[in-house]
């Protein structure tokens, strides 16, 4: 029964993941977002509370080992972490794609130093840390669960090692092997594909207008107004994509502009709360609007 039920949340997880753009309406994801920020917030801030609160216990416990056993140990373990990573994520990257032609075909095999800079950033966090927590304090027979002390230094060891040592030699690593810039001609080239999808999507909603424009008979005091407005849209779109400096300059002087007329409307809305003209509720859903408004043009500009 528990086996069935697991198996059945894991189906529904993988369903609401594959059609949730569908599924879940944009208010509650726009809400999903800032609440799976702060629950991820409140769980880290939990883990590294009750890091502190167990640190000191720890420091007492580990006085039993030499110090030189701790040393061995600490530099064993993550020799044989950070060695691990990089002996199974060389097949996971290239093997699927000499055996599968398709997968190849859709995703060809990567350069090499893409694979050890993936390989070398197996820092280890919040998730080794609260794996080692959750063993348990003692075992089904009520003795100390044995080494837990020495499972908690190692698991500290690990992460002071891959986040403190691979983190400050991450940048010397990427430089040596010529990845200096492969960030930005990544970015470069997601964005370019991103403004393409954009066009693509705006050109699709102006030839859906004009075939219901067809079917449909709809006046053209109504759908001239929605073909102008996709229009507009496609231009600005079309000029944000293009390298051409004084496009991207208009662009940024009209979001300027679109920046300080959200603002006036929210100062007028606010000013119409605070004298009682507006209601509450009303306000919120003119706010809400406004903060739509706001967050499509910062998400546009970075």
């Amino acid at each position: 029964m528990g086996g069935s039920g697991v198996l059945a949340a894991v189906t529904a997880g993988l369903y609401i993941s594959w059609n949730g753009p569908r599924l879940i309406s944009a208010a509650t994801r726009l809400q999903g977002v800032f609440f799976w920020d702060f629950l991820t917030y409140l769980i880290e801030g939990m883990v590294f509370l009750i890091t502190g609160l167990q640190a000191r216990e720890l420091i007492i416990d580990i006085g039993r080992y030499s110090i030189s056993k701790l040393a061995i140990s600490a530099g064993v373990v993550s020799t044989v972490v950070i060695v691990a990573r990089f002996v199974w994520i060389y097949p996971a990257i290239y093997l699927p794609r000499w055996l599968l032609p398709a997968v190849r075909r859709k995703d060809p095999s990567p350069p090499w130093e893409w694979s050890f800079v993936l390989a070398f950033t197996g820092i280890r966090g919040i998730v080794s840390l609260a794996a080692a927590l959750a063993i348990p304090l003692t075992t089904a027979s009520g003795t100390s669960f044995p080494d837990r002390d020495l499972i908690l230094f190692l698991t500290f060891s690990v992460i002071l090692v891959t986040l403190v040592g691979q983190g400050l030699m991450l940048p010397s690593i990427i430089r040596a092997l010529g990845l200096a810039n492969a960030g930005r001609r990544e970015r470069h080239a997601d964005r370019e594909e991103e403004f393409r999808a954009r066009r693509q999507a705006i050109e699709a909603t102006i030839a859906r207008i004009e075939q219901l424009m067809a079917e449909r008979q709809i006046p053209a005091d109504f759908a001239h107004p929605l073909l102008a407005r996709q229009r507009d849209r496609l231009k600005h779109v079309e000029h944000r994509g293009d390298g051409n400096a004084h496009h991207r300059q208009l662009i940024e002087h009209q979001d300027e502009v679109e920046f300080l007329l959200i603002a006036t409307e929210r100062e007028l809305i606010n000013k119409l709360y605070r004298r009682g003209q507006l209601k509450d509720e009303a306000r919120r859903r003119i706010e809400r609007e406004l903060d739509l408004r706001d967050a499509h043009l910062t998400n546009l500009r970075t």
